[in-house]
């Protein structure tokens, strides 16, 4: 008699064309029950594959509702997770990713069956066809983005993504402008219509999008503050205003005196212009109304912004950088200005201050050239108030130097190193005033006795050199001050 199968036991059956079928019903991820179908060449190999489905069933991993194709489930989740979860702009760059890369090169796999070896011969195939390190980066993240929340819906175990190598990227180089370079350009940008635009970027780090997106509403001019609430992005082909990208880009700067009388004037501009304009005037007219515009009030193209900073430069022979270095400016000066780095990260609206000191502030070579030449000035000079190492011998003992770091702890110091109180300071110095000046006579006193001893030292060696072509005593010299050890000895006498 047969053994009878107990329930969940699955099947397994050899076909009509030689191949064995497996089959057994499992719970899906909508929580309906599926039976699932498995093929192999021998009896073997379907019964490792319905275990391996049963193992997955003990440990909790439902199974898929549908079999994925990978390029359908990037449709579902370009669709499903990032068109309501991300932000226009980064639907748009994860869009073109997969229609113009990830499709056509992998779409037909089956999601469950994508390997690491398969997606590193799609990657390792665009680097060969040309494209750059960081497109093909680009690429892979946006793979495991999908892949990653597939993970999460349980349709696969592991995201292969993640386990893909690629060419270390090495970012350019950016020297962002010197001071110099700044200044030229702010002079050479005076008469521009865009000269406020141009000055929130130099002296607030202002990013290109969130001034393009300010409103007269956002500028104080009262409370002289300014707030940064939205910003201006061309998204396909439209102009979009949305809100800022994080909770840090959300914040308020100080309205500086230069910055606002240069908003004023463009302000008188832009209401001349909308009396010309007349019924022709694109912009709202109100308190919402963009800051920067056109001369018919739509809002500036971010494109013809960046080209009316590059005329401007190459018309002043001015070197010409990214208008995002800009920003890069700011933040270095900053830097060199001695700004914490946490107000920097503020005024910049980082989320992160790695990304203020690792990313947008930069090394320039006058800050270096400072900066060594602090530590030479350190190697050179004495441990001590900063004297100099190489100076007459007889100046050590009793110096001002010398006498006042022994003084110190009784009265203080003359700086007040000690203390700051000055109350406290006057009124216990009358008592040590005749403490004080004996121990600079006792100091004066063994400097004497110090000196007659170097005098007595060079005139005994003079002695028994004698007739040998070597200076008398009287001619022996300081090597630093040049004064002969007799005339310092008969001086202190």
């Amino acid at each position: 008699m047969a053994h009878a199968r107990a329930n969940g036991e699955g099947t397994i059956y050899r076909r009509k064309d030689g191949r064995y079928e497996g089959a057994a019903y499992f719970r899906t991820a909508s929580g309906v029950h599926k039976r699932l179908r498995v093929y192999g060449r021998t009896r073997e190999e379907v019964h490792t594959r319905l275990t391996e489905a049963k193992a997955k069933a003990q440990q909790g991993i439902p199974l898929p509702d549908r079999t994925w194709r990978l390029g359908s489930y990037l449709d579902y989740w370009l669709d499903q997770v990032v068109h309501t979860n991300r932000r226009p702009k980064t639907y748009e760059q994860y869009e073109g990713a997969i229609r113009l890369y990830l499709k056509p090169g992998l779409g037909t796999c089956a999601l469950s069956r994508l390997s690491v070896p398969m997606v590193q011969s799609f990657l390792n195939q665009k680097i060969s066809e040309g494209h750059s390190v960081r497109k093909v980066q680009i690429i892979r993240t946006v793979l495991s983005s999908a892949l990653s929340r597939a993970v999460r819906e349980e349709l696969v175990g592991r995201n292969v993504a993640r386990l893909v190598e690629l060419p270390a990227w090495q970012k350019g180089e950016i020297r962002p402008w010197s001071v110099d370079e700044a200044r030229r350009f702010l002079d050479a940008a005076r008469l521009h219509p865009l000269y406020p635009a141009f000055l929130l970027l130099l002296l607030c780090g202002l990013r290109r999008g969130e001034v393009l997106g300010l409103r007269w509403r956002d500028i104080d001019f009262e409370t002289a503050e300014i707030h940064i609430r939205q910003q201006l992005q061309r998204v396909g082909r439209a102009l979009v205003q949305s809100e800022v990208k994080t909770k840090a880009g959300r914040r308020d700067l100080p309205l500086l005196g230069l910055v606002r009388e240069a908003l004023l004037i463009h302000q008188g501009c832009q209401e001349a212009a909308r009396r010309v304009a007349g019924e022709d005037w694109i912009g709202t007219g109100t308190s919402d109304e963009l800051v920067f515009t056109t001369g018919s009030g739509r809002p500036i193209e971010p494109r013809n912004f960046v080209r009316s900073f590059w005329r401007i430069c190459a018309q002043y022979d001015i070197r010409i950088i990214k208008l995002h270095h800009v920003r890069h400016t700011a933040a270095t000066l900053l830097k060199n200005l001695g700004v914490p780095a946490r107000d920097a990260q503020l005024i910049l609206g980082h989320s992160q201050i790695s990304v203020t000191q690792e990313i947008y502030q930069h090394d320039d070579m006058d800050a270096r050239r400072s900066t060594l030449g602090q530590v030479e000035e350190l190697l050179l000079k004495t441990t001590m108030y900063g004297r100099e190492r190489l100076r007459c011998r007889q100046k050590q003992p009793s110096g001002p130097g010398f006498r006042e770091m022994i003084t110190t702890v009784l009265s203080g110091g003359p700086t007040g190193t000690r203390t700051q109180d000055t109350l406290l300071k006057s009124s216990i110095y009358g008592s040590l005033e005749g403490r004080l000046t004996s121990i600079n006579l006792v100091m004066q006193d063994r400097t004497r006795q110090w000196l007659l001893g170097c005098v007595a030292v060079k005139n005994s060696r003079q002695i028994i050199a004698g007739g040998h072509g070597l200076p008398t005593a009287p001619q022996l010299k300081c090597p630093t001050c040049r004064t002969s050890y007799a005339a310092k000895a008969e001086q202190l006498i």
